[in-house]
């Protein structure tokens, strides 16, 4: 499917054109494109997935952080087409180094993906929520 996948830390370039086509699978009031950019340039640190051959964002993982003693990893997602090749992975994998400086990364899913963030030494940990699903769309 994709042989040319780039792994970066910059948006210089990136559009909202580029984050269009399928990610937020399943939210009932997913953010649009120029949303999504806007999430990504307002984060601690990112990393993208690129298609070298198209030019797309394919995956990303985003941080939000003091910058001195915790982050919290919000977002991670793959184009469900680009899934299973072990982009989420690598995008993971990454994010954790970049913030292995701080005494605390947290991530908040549900309970089915608390297996997957396993993988990279996370361990199931309790927490409360608020979600306004009426301002997802961050409209």
């Amino acid at each position: 499917m994709i042989n040319n996948i780039i792994y970066t830390t910059s948006l210089d370039g990136v559009t909202a054109e580029m984050l269009d086509g399928g990610f937020f699978v399943d939210w009932p009031n997913p953010p649009s494109a120029v949303a999504h950019l806007r999430i990504l340039q307002g984060s601690y640190f990112i990393w993208l997935a690129m298609d070298g051959n198209s030019n797309k964002v394919i995956g990303f993982i985003n941080a939000i952080s003091d910058g001195v003693i915790s982050a919290y990893i919000p977002l991670l997602e793959v184009l469900p087409m680009y899934q299973g090749l072990g982009i989420g992975s690598e995008l993971t994998a990454r994010m954790l180094e970049s913030l292995k400086h701080l005494y605390m990364v947290d991530v908040l899913c549900d309970e089915h993906l608390q297996k997957y963030y396993g993988k990279f030494g996370m361990y199931n940990a309790t927490g409360s929520i608020i979600r306004n699903y009426d301002r997802q769309s961050c409209e």
